[in-house]
C-alpha cells in the first residue's frame, strides 16, 4: 500500500522515490515489524493473561516444565498479524508470490490456531486430531504447490538445484509437486516440534528466514543470479520484504519469549512459520539449502522418528525423551544452555547454507 503511495508522492517530492528500492523496503519492514511487536507485545500478554489463555503442559514432559503451565500462549497470532500488515504496507501487491506466501502462512496459522484453541478449551495437550491436522496441511500445501507448477514459465522454476555444484540440475516435472508438498508440510511440523523450549524455535526461524530473504533478493535479480550461477526467478526478490517482516516480528516476539518466557508461540505461530520457510525455499529453488540451514528442525524431527521407530521395533528408546532438546534437558543441561547451543548450531548451519551461493 505504502509502495503505491510513495510512488505517487515521488512525482511531487523526489525523495519518496527511494522507497522504490527493494533493499530499503526490506529494512523498513524489519523496523516496522519490530517496533509494532515491542509496542503491542505487553498489551497482548496482559490480555491473554486476563482471558486465561494459558499453556497446557504434557504430563509426560520434563518436571521442570510443570511450572510453565498457564503461561500465556497463542502469541504466534501476534507474529502472523504483524507479518501480514507489514508485508501489505511495504510489499509490491501486484506480485503474485507475495499473495501466495501470505495465504499459505495464514492458512497454516489457522490450523495451528484451531489446535491451540482445542487444547485450551479442553484443558489438555491433545488439541486437534493428528489426522485432521495433516489433512488440512496437505490440502493447503498441495493448492500452493499446484499453483506454482501451473504458473511456472521456465524449466528453472520446477527443477531441483544441487548446492555446491553449478552443473547439477534435475528436472522434476510433476515431481515438483511432491517435493513442494513434502517441504511445506515437513518444515511446518519440524518447526512445531522444535518449539518446546523458551525461544528455541523462533530465533532459528528468524535466522533461516533472513538467509532465505537474501537468497530471494539475489534470485530475483537477473544480474546477481547470473553472477552467482543460481536460477533467476522473476519476481522472487519481492519476498525479501516478507522475510524482513518475519525477522522484525520474530525478534520482537523473542523479546518476550526468551527464557523465562512471558508468552509462548503456540502451534498458530510454529506451523505457519515452518510452512512459510518451506514455501520460500520452493519459490527460490533452494530446497536442499533450506534443509542445511534448517538442520536443527531436521534433527528435531529425525529424533522423533528414530525414537518412535526404535520403540515399536525393539521396545527400546534411543533418547531419554524426544524431541531431542528434551533428551539434553533430562541429561541435566539447564534449559538456557540447550537453547543457546542450539542457536549456535543454527547460526553455523545458516552460514554453511549461504556459502553455497558462492561455492559452486
Amino acid at each position: 500500500m505504502l509502495l503505491w503511495l510513495t510512488e505517487y508522492l515521488s512525482q511531487f517530492v523526489g525523495g519518496f522515490a527511494v522507497f522504490q528500492y527493494l533493499t530499503l523496503r526490506t529494512m523498513v519492514s524489519v523496523v516496522t515489524a519490530l517496533g509494532v511487536s515491542l509496542l503491542i507485545g505487553p498489551r497482548m500478554i496482559a490480555w491473554l493473561s486476563r482471558s486465561q489463555i494459558g499453556q497446557q503442559v504434557r504430563d509426560d514432559g520434563p518436571a521442570s516444565h510443570f511450572s510453565k503451565a498457564g503461561t500465556p500462549t497463542m502469541g504466534g497470532a501476534l507474529i502472523l498479524v504483524i507479518i501480514t500488515v507489514t508485508t501489505l504496507l511495504w510489499g509490491d501487491l501486484s506480485n503474485h508470490y507475495v499473495w501466495l506466501i501470505l495465504a499459505v502462512t495464514l492458512a497454516f496459522g489457522l490450523i495451528g490456531w484451531t489446535d491451540d484453541y482445542l487444547k485450551i478449551s479442553r484443558k489438555n495437550a491433545a488439541g486437534l486430531a493428528a489426522l485432521w491436522k495433516y489433512f488440512w496441511q496437505s490440502v493447503f500445501a498441495l493448492i500452493a504447490v499446484l499453483y506454482l507448477y501451473q504458473v511456472a514459465e521456465v524449466p528453472a522454476q520446477t527443477s531441483l538445484y544441487v548446492p555446491f555444484f553449478k552443473s547439477i540440475v534435475i528436472p522434476l516435472g510433476v515431481g515438483f509437486v511432491l517435493l513442494g508438498y513434502l517441504m511445506i508440510v515437513g518444515m511446518s511440523n519440524a518447526v512445531n516440534l522444535t518449539d518446546g523450549l523458551d525461544g528455541l524455535a523462533i530465533l532459528p526461524a528468524v535466522m533461516v528466514g533472513a538467509a532465505l530473504g537474501l537468497i530471494a533478493y539475489v534470485t530475483g535479480n537477473i544480474e546477481f543470479a547470473a553472477y552467482l550461477q543460481i536460477p533467476y526467478i522473476a519476481g522472487a526478490g519481492e519476498l525479501s520484504v516478507f522475510c524482513g517482516a518475519l525477522i522484525g516480528a520474530g525478534l520482537g516476539f523473542l523479546w518476550f519469549n526468551t527464557y523465562p518466557a512471558q508468552i509462548f508461540m503456540g502451534d498458530v505461530g510454529a506451523l505457519a512459520l515452518g510452512a512459510a520457510l518451506g514455501l520460500l525455499a520452493i519459490i527460490v529453488r533452494h530446497e536442499i539449502v533450506l534443509l542445511i540451514m534448517g538442520g536443527l528442525f531436521v534433527l528435531e524431527t529425525a529424533s522423533v522418528i528414530i525414537q518412535v521407530a526404535s520403540f515399536r521395533l525393539t521396545g527400546r528408546r534411543v533418547f531419554r525423551m524426544a524431541p531431542i532438546h528434551h533428551h539434553f534437558e533430562l541429561k541435566g543441561w539447564p534449559e538456557p544452555r540447550v537453547i543457546v547451543r542450539f542457536w549456535i548450531i543454527t547460526l553455523v548451519l545458516v552460514t554453511i547454507g549461504l556459502s553455497t551461493l558462492k561455492l559452486r
